[in-house]
């Protein structure tokens, strides 16, 4: 048996009036998503247990089949171990974001999270320049992907009131950095010393010249030790392997002991390759049990409030990714492809949100009559009336599937 998961980043959502009171994930075009569900089982997954963080760290894990409230250890130790950072029992990993701050109405103000979405050439000198100017024997920087990098303090502490940068858009970030200044007075110096330093960054100041917004803070959060996660294999008895643009998942991958494959043009944006992710998990599904694919540009639109880019990326996920790994997959006498999301990143509010997500499987060995032309969204999800209350067993359904 072949088994594919595809996990269409933060694709849940709220009615929105300019859609006629649909989601996007129902707006859209949608067939392939939609025959699955009609053709398999659909239903709703609590994939954020209470307790946990809101976080695609949490979710992702929950899918995977790791309970987050067993093994989670927030997202940064995770992304360290994508990049090759080995993390010491005294280090602790934090998650450093290149940001834009602006003062507005004479407040400074999250103005974006993700500075414009930073290039990952022109973020890697900003970064590499920042662990020249800032590290020592106790503090390194480490470039990621875009806005997305990393800071290990050594024998640093974990138990600070940090804040992801995109639950704060819009806002004041003074309240935010006050929470930090118990315990995280050196990050609160290190990020005052940074934004001296890339004020006037060669770097800022070329993509202020040609109208972009400049890297000119960075912002710490998601900090964490190593976790301890079971191999895959030794929990399911699969071999597996992860398909992401973004080091979270690729560090889960790393952690579950997954094969970790680098797919060209991936990008975690809008931009991303969608078909070559296709591409590589039909290759990769040939030498394997499991590929998990994971596709970020719907959180992203999610988080920057533009619903026109998360319609046209769920239908590229679609279209590009489930529609070539159905067919791709029908080639095999036993396999079974689940789609889902792992969270809600609502327009409405920017951010991640807790609501059980929906998903679909389909496949040999289901037996479920055709389930008419409901397709796959929120609402046809809750309908179905099946509730996955602990999404860590959702990963059962797949393998073992049951009614």
């Amino acid at each position: 048996m072949k088994y594919i998961i595809l996990v269409g980043d933060g694709m849940g959502d709220y009615p929105i009036a300019e859609l006629g009171g649909k989601t996007p994930l129902a707006a859209a075009h949608t067939p392939h998503m939609d025959w699955i569900a009609d053709h398999g089982e659909l239903g709703l997954a609590q994939t954020l247990p209470q307790g946990c963080e809101t976080g695609s760290d949490t979710a992702n894990l929950s899918v995977l089949g790791y309970n987050p409230k067993k093994t989670l250890t927030r997202r940064a130790p995770l992304e360290a171990a994508s990049l090759g950072v080995h993390l010491s029992d005294t280090d602790v990993a934090f998650r450093c974001n290149l940001v834009t701050l602006s003062t507005q109405n004479g407040v400074l103000t999250m103005d974006d999270y993700s500075a414009g979405h930073i290039s990952s050439d022109e973020a890697r000198e900003i970064i590499e320049d920042l662990d020249r100017a800032l590290g020592d024997e106790s503090i390194r920087f480490y470039p990621g992907v875009s806005y997305r990098h990393l800071m290990v303090w050594h024998g640093g502490a974990a138990d600070i009131e940090t804040m992801p940068p995109h639950d704060i858009t819009g806002k004041a970030v003074k309240p935010y950095l006050d929470r930090m200044a118990s315990r995280g007075v050196l990050l609160l110096q290190l990020m005052e010393r940074a934004s001296k330093l890339l004020k006037d960054h060669p770097v800022n100041m070329k993509r202020v010249e040609k109208g972009s917004k400049p890297a000119n803070h960075i912002w710490f959060w998601g900090q964490g030790h190593a976790p301890v996660l079971e191999a895959f294999k030794d929990k399911t008895g699969l071999t597996g392997a992860m398909i992401s643009a973004v080091d979270l998942l690729k560090g889960i991958g790393v952690y579950a002991g997954l094969e970790v494959i680098k797919v060209p043009g991936a990008t975690g944006y809008f931009d991303t390759d969608y078909e070559a992710k296709a591409t590589y998990a039909l290759a990769a599904i040939k030498g394997v049990d499991l590929v998990y694919v994971h596709v970020e540009a719907p959180d992203e639109a999610g988080h920057a409030g533009l619903l026109d880019k998360k319609v046209s990326a769920i239908e590229a996920f679609d279209s590009m990714v489930v529609g070539k790994v159905l067919d791709g997959m029908k080639g095999f006498s036993e396999y079974r492809v689940m789609v889902t999301t792992d969270h809600y990143t609502p327009i409405s509010v920017r951010t991640h949100t807790t609501e059980p997500v929906p998903f679909a499987i389909c496949g040999t060995g289901i037996s479920i009559p055709p389930q008419g032309s409901g397709g796959f969204s929120e609402e046809n999800a809750e309908a179905r009336g099946v509730l996955v209350a602990d999404g860590s067993k959702l990963i059962n359904r797949l393998i073992r599937f049951s009614k």
